[in-house]
């Protein structure tokens, strides 16, 4: 019996990565919740698979939904998104749940909800949107300086208990600014106090007592000295990252052989690529998860470059540059490249709220790409490149 029909319009080669990603994830993190599934469900190991299969359902139809409407509502939407986000940050570091030393999330109404990256996508329209409509104020370093209020608000909020998602979405919107014509004396200003506190924060953090060390200063600083200090200082964790890359080999072990998702902390989220290394090989696993990032890339560069309206192309390059970046720092974690971070795999690595988002950005992408479409091919065309499910 037919109960409706479903139109996929946008990118195809995106919605073509957003479903194999979710494939992948699902695989990797049945494989990966192995030992917490003993752990916390007494062996039910089908447990998390539901759960995350649920979440990706729940984000599918999200990004579906937001696909289908005008990309110019997220405008008037991140005014909202952005004003209620810093009360969420600051209730977070006050009254967050405390996870490996670190308050990233908050409950509200019985919902583990992670603040940071509602914020991370309400910021990113925002910028967006300020650009687009505040051309003549950017050229004013008054102009400059309110919009990096919001973004570096937003920053030093998500900072103190996760360092990484802030400096990503710090880069994010500085590209923005870069690409949204702030002028160049403000972008080299603020690279330059940029540089000169990171060089003096980081001076701080390497010489000073871990008593006198405020909060997660000291898991950073441990981090980073495990890093440089040579192989014999190196965490549990990137040990245990390496030899489930060196495992995996170029063609690994096999579907939910792998044996380092026991050992490896966090496995279903922080090591996922690891996981996927060492059961699907680098040929396989590697390869191919770093293709389909770059895809999503490629297209949303080609969206950027046909967009008409510097909105559409803003966010476009904001969500699909900070969703990109995030997941190829977590491949260099996963390989040794940088030192660990604790950023997720977006669509892969198993999550409620980082899915939910991730599905969102998503789905704004693809209505930015449902309008160039339209824009671009007749109606009657447009009609007949619909993909459709009965």
């Amino acid at each position: 019996m037919q109960v409706g029909r479903l139109k996929f319009r946008g990118d195809p080669y995106i919605w073509f990565a957003v479903i194999c990603l979710s494939l992948i994830g699902l695989l990797a993190v049945y494989s990966a919740t192995g030992s917490l599934a003993f752990r916390k469900q007494g062996g039910n190991t089908e447990y998390f698979l539901f759960k995350h299969a649920l979440f990706l359902f729940g984000g599918f139809f999200l990004m579906y939904f937001f696909h289908l409407l005008d990309y110019k509502y997220f405008s008037r939407l991140s005014q909202l998104a952005v004003i209620i986000s810093i009360p969420l940050l600051i209730a977070t570091l006050i009254f967050g749940n405390d996870h490996n030393d670190a308050k990233r999330t908050i409950t509200l109404i019985g919902i583990t909800f992670q603040a940071s990256d509602f914020a991370k996508f309400a910021i990113i329209m925002y910028v967006a949107r300020y650009l687009s409509k505040k051309q003549e104020e950017m050229n004013s370093l008054k102009g400059f300086m309110v919009i990096l209020a919001w973004i570096c608000s937003i920053c030093f909020l998500i900072m103190p208990e996760n360092l990484s998602t802030s400096l990503v979405l710090f880069m994010t919107c500085c590209l923005l600014l870069f690409l949204g014509n702030a002028r160049v004396k403000h972008l080299l200003l603020l690279a330059g106090v940029f540089a000169i506190a990171g060089a003096i924060g980081f001076s701080i953090l390497l010489k000073a007592p871990d008593n006198m060390l405020p909060g997660r200063a000291t898991t950073w600083k441990a981090r980073l000295e495990k890093y440089v200090g040579g192989d014999s200082t190196e965490a549990f964790q990137t040990v245990q990252s390496k030899i489930a890359v060196v495992s995996g080999g170029l063609w690994g072990r096999g579907p939910g052989k792998g044996e380092q998702s026991a050992y490896l902390p966090e496995a279903y989220s922080d090591n996922i690529f690891a996981v996927v290394i060492e059961e699907y090989g680098l040929v396989f696993g590697g390869l191919i998860v770093m293709g389909l990032y770059l895809l999503i890339l490629y297209r949303s560069i080609r969206i950027v470059l046909k967009s008409p309206k510097a909105f559409g192309a803003l966010l476009a390059v904001g969500l699909s540059f900070s969703l990109v970046l995030q997941a190829f720092i977590h491949m260099a974690v996963a390989t040794s490249l940088f030192p660990v971070t604790g950023l997720t795999l977006p669509l892969i690595s198993m999550g409620g709220t980082s899915i939910i988002f991730t599905s969102a950005s998503f789905g704004v992408l693809l209505s930015v790409s449902r309008a160039v479409e339209e824009q671009d091919a007749p109606a009657d065309q447009m009609k007949g490149d619909n993909i459709v499910v009965a």
